[in-house]
Order: structure tokens, then sequence, then C-alpha cells
């Protein structure tokens, strides 16, 4: 045993059952022990390390063993259970390895710690944060000193013994890149996947062991303070969660990828879903699962880029794209990199161009193809011509079984859980064919899926249509009456100083927040660029949590000819979207199909100032419209469907 195995193997209760099973596992293997013994350790030490929720250990005890939990304590630093997180993925690669002897070739070997829940909990009372967190309990007070308690975390200070395994947890590492990933006892469950409500940190690990340290210190701080998070508590009361244990246990993974001079990142990355929601074709099979595919750290697949896109692909249909019927697919190319600079001793985004430079040891061709404009673009400025490449994944589509083993790998991961999953990977090419595969997550993928009871009237009259697009949508499939419109100008936004936009967001979120929960339902949201964003200039900057009431997000492409909607599949936005239930749209008004009747939005009465007589500043451009002030009915129904990808919101 290794000298970081003996300091996490400590004498406390906790461990002395480890050192049991220990004992006991060598003596079964002598065929000197009892069967018996062992199966009641085993179960014993599930509970203890593993999970608490029946639906888990039930996984758990089909595809784990004794040895397996048993390596699992060897990597565990202080004690208590390691999160969901690091459970989703440990079981998915043991369930993989039992299924096909295959994947034992193709699977990268996790080299992973644990830091266990109780370090959290002995953190918390040790910087004075316990009594704060038990506050948080209760639905009236749960948001009370959230922001001193995050202070006092980032400022926190941890035990010596802590420290001290910390230390030897980074020699192993030496200087590899390592991130430091948040695992909540409630992450990654049936039923909450919390995507992206906590935090992860990319730590480059360069410098003396002292810099390391205090590096990887405040990694852990921040993914403990990003638990007391706004966000975070508002979701879990949204969930019904604020009185279940949630306790913080850290996933610490070496980063998959390969040095390049100074930078570091895997040659793909990205998510996977057993089912597909967004079937934007009769084509597409949505039991076949689709993926999102990104060039670089899987950063850029998970959280939505207001500057950037992704592949798509439909795993029945990999070649037939999203937006092959717009303007073409180079618009929609990846251009940004994610990595880990060296130098820079942080993660940094690169133009994928630039980095092609300093990357001669690649099989680039797998993911870029040569572009005729880039070309002539790097012959006048003197570039090689190795940059002039469009990132498009064909190669790697066409001629790899990469895609058929992600289908065979969603396939046996659902068949498993008997529900759908969702899954983060990387991937990296040792030569055309083969190649290794990093899977980092697995959990429970949230969908609904229904189909249409009702058809759209015939012979609408124009007048009576708010609005019709053809797509893209996403989320199930329904008609639905809608109540409320919230619409912010499109013109009258783009003319807005980017510091105005915000105040726009904060009065989004009041709107939304003022409905009771007898009257929720059928408000839909309607404003320029994109919904989310963190950049003003290119839509309205809420958070998920001031729109989580919202029933339909409509996108309006007016504010920026240049700006085309990102349908963000697998990333925490989208998951948002598919737990919420929300119906996602883009309108395009000045493209066929897609239409937004604005005399019918401005003629009807606004009850902005009747609901917020402060925010006269915004009148005009922002409208509040009832259903009822349209029309005498007060029915407004909106009829989706996402199979043809065509909407249509008409007076009823």
């Amino acid at each position: 045993r290794s000298a970081l195995d003996s300091a996490i193997y400590q004498l406390d209760v906790w461990h002395r059952v480890f050192l049991s099973a220990e004992d006991t596992l060598r003596a079964h293997e002598a065929e000197d022990g009892e069967e018996k013994e062992m199966e009641a350790l085993f179960h014993r030490l599930l509970r203890m390390v593993v999970s608490r929720d029946e639906r888990v250990l039930k996984l758990a005890e089909q595809y784990l063993d004794l040895p397996y939990v048993l390596a699992i304590g060897r990597r565990t630093i202080g004690s208590g259970l390691i999160g969901g997180k690091a459970v989703g993925m440990l079981l998915a690669r043991a369930i993989l390895r039992g299924a096909d002897p295959k994947w034992e070739n193709i699977l990268e070997i996790h080299d992973s710690f644990f830091i266990a829940s109780d370090v959290f909990y002995t953190f918390l009372v040790r910087n004075g944060c316990w009594w704060i967190r038990k506050n948080q309990a209760n639905p009236n007070t749960f948001l009370v000193g959230a922001g001193q308690a995050r202070r006092r975390i980032l400022t926190g200070v941890f035990p010596e013994e802590i420290k001290r395994q910390f230390e030897e947890m980074l020699e192993y590492y030496g200087q590899s890149p390592i991130i430091v990933r948040s695992s909540s006892l409630l992450e990654d469950n049936f039923g909450n996947a919390f995507a992206g409500k906590y935090d992860s940190v990319f730590c480059a690990n360069q410098g003396s062991l002292h810099e390391r340290l205090e590096d990887f210190l405040s990694a852990v701080k921040t993914v403990y303070a990003s638990s007391m998070s706004e966000e975070a508590l508002a979701y879990r009361a949204r969930h019904g969660l604020l009185d279940r244990d949630e306790q913080m246990s850290i996933l610490v993974q070496r980063v998959s990828g390969s040095r390049h001079n100074k930078l570091f990142f895997p040659q793909v990355a990205g998510v996977g879903f057993s089912f597909n929601p967004y079937a934007w074709s009769e084509y597409i099979d949505p039991k076949a699962g689709m993926l999102r595919l990104v060039f670089g750290l899987g950063t850029r697949a998970v959280d939505r880029a207001d500057d950037d896109y992704t592949r798509i692909v439909a795993l029945n249909a990999p070649e037939r794209r999203p937006e092959a019927a717009r303007e073409g697919a180079g618009l929609y190319a990846q251009r940004k990199v994610d990595l880990i600079d060296f130098e820079e001793n942080q993660l940094v985004t690169r133009d994928f161009q630039d980095t092609l430079e300093e990357c001669s040891d690649i099989p680039v061709n797998l993911f870029a193809a040569r572009d005729p404009q880039l070309a002539r673009a790097a012959r006048d400025s003197g570039l090689k011509p190795s940059a002039a490449r469009r990132l498009n994944f064909d190669a790697l589509i066409k001629q790899t079984p990469f895609i058929q083993d992600m289908r065979d790998l969603l396939e046996i991961l659902q068949t498993a859980y008997d529900y759908p999953v969702d899954v983060e990977f990387t991937a990296n090419f040792v030569d055309q064919q083969q190649y290794k595969l990093n899977l980092v997550q697995c959990r429970p993928l949230q969908v609904r899926s229904a189909s249409l009871q009702e058809e759209v009237p015939e012979h609408l009259q124009r007048d009576k249509i708010l609005l019709q697009t053809s797509g893209p949508v996403i989320g199930r499939s329904r008609v639905d009456p809608i109540r409320r419109l919230i619409y912010v100008h499109p013109t009258l936004y783009g003319q807005l100083p980017m510091r105005e936009r915000y105040a726009v967001a904060r009065l989004i979120g009041r709107l939304t927040a003022l409905d009771d929960d007898t009257a929720r339902g059928g408000l839909m949201l309607l404003g320029p660029g994109r919904w989310g964003t963190t950049t003003p200039s290119l839509g309205v900057p809420v958070t998920f949590a001031e729109i989580n009431t919202v029933s339909i997000l409509c996108e309006i492409v007016a504010m920026r000819d240049d700006l085309v909607p990102d349908v963000s599949m697998g990333t925490h936005f989208f998951s948002e979207l598919v737990e919420m239930d929300m119906l996602y749209l883009a309108l395009f008004p000045d493209q066929d199909g897609n239409s937004l009747n604005g005399e019918l939005i401005d003629k009807a009465p606004d009850k902005l100032l009747e609901l917020l007589p402060d925010a006269t500043a915004f009148a005009g451009m922002v409208r509040v419209i009832d259903s009822a002030d349209i029309v005498a009915s007060g029915r407004v129904k909106l009829h989706a469907d996402s199979m043809t990808q065509r909407v249509i919101c008409y007076l009823d």
C-alpha cells in the first residue's frame, strides 16, 4: 500500500470497516472466510461510501463488488459518501466492462480521488457556517446568511490532517492538470440533475507543491461555496429538497488529453443522451440518442457558449445536421477551443486556427476539413496552410467506429439504468481508427415525451395568428393555453446601453416571480437574441432562476443579423429546459414559415406598470399582456410539434 493509502486509512470507525473488509476478502481468497460475512460488509460499505438512495444502491449491488468498493476507499480522503457524480462515473464504467470485453480496451483508466462528504461538514463547523447551513432547511429563510456563508467558506481553513492528505494526492498527480468537480449527495441522482448548479474548477497544477496546494485549496473552497449560491438554493427549494441532507463531496480527476508545447487538451469532448428529445427530422429516431461534440475541453459542450457553436449528432442519422436547412454548416462551426495553458497556469480560450499552429501531432483531419475561404484568408495573412481548416467532425463520424461505439455505450447504460442517461466524455485518437474514451460522468436524463392530441384549426386568419415558427424547437410536443405574455421589444432593447440591459433582466425576474403557485403555467417569454446569455450584446442576461416559472421561451432573431440561435443540446441550460418541461423555440421574423404579429402585441393593453409601478423607465420596451385582454374568450393557444419543428400560437 502506498504512503497515500496509509495516510487515508487512519484507524477511525469508518476506516476500521474498510480494514475489516480487506481482511475478510483476503481470507475469502485463501478459502478461509465466510461468504455471508463478506456479503454483509459489502452492503455496509455501499451505504457508507456509495449512496443511501435505494435505486442507486440496487445498481451498485448489481454491478459493483467488494474489491471495487475497497479500491474506492483507498482513494478516499476523509470519511463519508463520495457523492452522486463520482458514483455515476464509477457505476457506468463497471456496467460497460461487465457488458462487453471491448470496453476494457477502449476506456481510459479513471485516475480519480474522492473527498468524502464528512470533510465538507467538518469544514463548515470549523469556519462558522454550521448554523447558517441549518437554517437553509426552512423555505422561509433558506437565503438568509447565504452570502455570509460563501464569504466564510472562501476564506476558510482546513484541518492540518486533511491538508496533508491533499498534499500527498498532489504529489501523486505530479504536475498533471486536474479538475475539481462537485459531487454532492443529491447530484446526478434520479429526478434531480443539479446540472450546472455547482461549480467545477480546472487546476493547471503547475509550480511548486506549495503553489499547487494553494490553487487546489482555492478550487475546493470554490466548489464548497457554490453549494450556498442563490441559484443552487433556489433549485433545491423549487424541487422540495431543502430538508434533504445535501453534503458536498468532491471528485478530483486527472484531466484527459495530452500536451502540445505549452497547451493541454483532449482531442474530442462532449455529452451524449441515450434519448434524443430534439428530433428535428422525420429521419431521426429519438431512441437512438444524440451527441454534442467539441474539440478541446468539454466546457464548451456543457456550458452555453454565446459566441460559438458545436456539432450536434443524431446517432441513427449522424450526417443529418439540424442547421442544414439554413445558410450552411460553415456558420455553425466551432471556432474557439477551451484548453489549459501551462505558461498562464489556467484554463484559457483560444481560436481554433491559432491552436492548430502549435499542434502538429494530432490527427486533425478527423475533426476538421480544409475550407477554401479560410485558405484564401490564411494565404493573404501569411499563415500556414494547416490553419485553413473548419471544425466539422465529418471524418470522425464517417470513417471511425466512434459513433457506433457511442450508440452502443448509451444503449448499454440505458438498459442497465432502466432509464435514459446523460453522459460526459473525452476521446483521444492514437491513429485514424483507435482511440481511448474517458467517461467522466453518467446520470439519469430527465425526459418527457407526448404526442399531439389536437390539430391546428384550418384556415386561420392572419390577424388571429400571434406567432409561428419552423424551428428550432426543443421540448415535448404540446397544445397548451397561454395565460400571459412577457415581451421584450427587440429594436428598443437593441438601443439600450449594456449596463441597462442587466436592469431589464432583473425586471424580467421580478415579473416572472409575481405568479403564485395556483396561477402558474401558461407564461410565455419572448425577447431578442439569447435568453440566459452572459453577454448582454447577444440577448437578455437573465439567470435561469429568474425565468424558472416560464412555460414557453421564445428567442426572436431580430436584434442582430449575425446572431444565430444555438440549439444548446446537452448544455446545462438545455438540461434545465428539459427538467422544467419548458418549451424552447427560435423565431426568424424574415424567413418563410416564421412570423410575429407585432401589431397585435402593440395594441394589447400593457399591464407592466400595473404590476410594477416603479418600472416606468422600461414602459413600452417590456410589455406584459394577459390573454384575456387580447381576445374576449381569454383563450390564446400554442400548438407545438417538435417532430415537424413547427409552432403556431393563435387566438382561439
